[in-house]
């Protein structure tokens, strides 16, 4: 099969040469290379034209309008039988392509996705943003990335769809936020079918400070329930557990103030993820970040969701404020 790998990216130079190299590197070579820049102020121009003569790549420039559509304009300049979209903070390892060809080959699938890991070069808190991304303690337990799951859902930081099911739903919507998501409920509508390809994984680099995976993770939790509104039944129990997390959290935190053994649950809490990140981390400074990050993510996908369905209950507002702002900033 010819595979279309695309990448959208806006202000992120130096991250699309760490992929192209990591692209070039790559042991399976049916493939082209599409880069679109997403009306950048710092454009990736010259970095690209450093691998011209060395990959099968494409590279085109528009008005910003957000990941998603970006990816369409990609798409629609692309001739392969899989759409791979990959996020321009993303390196692959050399084997990635022919794990997709074998999987593809082994079983037919529609659409698929892979996990992430955290690269040695990778920051500190990068690295605990990545450990909080996959824990079992945090929403990376509840993800949709096991096995077992009846449904995989692809993040599109490392997705493949066949073009002609991509073509089919009309691509992303033009949502800045769980895009990806709203991409994947309507292929499973049309009775197209998902699968993880467990070791199609990239090196994903995420956000670079907690303030950042906030805003990020904030947004997430905004996008579930303007998702639970486009399609209705979507939203399961599973989504509602940050939400109850923050709401019980903060009730014990209040609660020892009177009563001071409350405050034993989210120490306990800490603790798990404490020894949980000392395990897969080993270090204890990314581990002890583990735990910042864990109370992160939580707390801001469990305010975001928070925050949108008081605005859609009390208010009778979408929440459609957040998908508009700037994705990247």
């Amino acid at each position: 099969m010819f595979y279309s790998v695309i990448i959208p990216v806006y202000n992120r130079p130096d991250e699309v040469d760490e992929l192209l190299q990591s692209l070039l590197r790559q042991t399976f070579h049916g493939f082209e290379v599409i880069v679109v820049e997403d009306g950048s102020s710092l454009p990736s121009d010259k970095v690209v034209e450093k691998y011209a003569g060395q990959l099968n790549l494409r590279y085109y420039s528009k008005p910003n309008t957000g990941p998603g559509l970006t990816r369409n304009f990609g798409a629609d300049k692309a001739e392969g039988d899989f759409f791979i979209f990959l996020d321009s903070d993303c390196i692959v390892p050399p084997s990635y392509l022919k794990i997709v060809e074998d999987e593809l080959l082994k079983s037919k699938v529609d659409f698929f996705g892979g996990p992430d890991a955290t690269h040695p070069s990778f920051s500190n808190v990068q690295k605990a943003i990545g450990y909080s991304m996959t824990s079992f303690f945090t929403t990376g337990g509840i993800r949709g990335g096991k096995l077992k799951l009846e449904r995989f859902i692809p993040r599109s930081f490392n997705m493949g769809v066949k073009a002609s099911a991509f073509h089919e739903v009309g691509g992303f919507a033009a949502m800045r936020f769980g895009e990806d998501v709203d991409l994947s409920l309507r292929l499973f509508e049309k009775g197209y079918v998902s699968r993880l390809f467990p070791d199609a994984f990239v090196y994903h680099k995420r956000r670079t400070d907690f303030r950042k995976f906030f805003k990020q993770v904030f947004n997430s939790g905004m996008a579930r329930i303007n998702l639970s509104l486009l399609h209705p039944g979507s939203l399961k129990l599973v989504h509602l557990l940050p939400a109850a997390f923050v709401v019980a959290m903060s009730g014990m935190v209040l609660l020892s103030v009177v009563y001071p053994f409350f405050i034993l649950v989210p120490l306990f809490y800490s603790l798990c993820l404490l020894l949980d990140s000392l395990v897969k981390c080993n270090t204890l400074r990314v581990s002890l970040l583990g735990v910042v990050a864990g109370w992160v993510q939580l707390y801001g996908y469990g305010l975001g969701f928070l925050y949108a369905l008081w605005l859609w209950l009390v208010h009778g507002q979408r929440p459609q404020g957040a998908f508009m702002r700037n994705f990247y900033r």
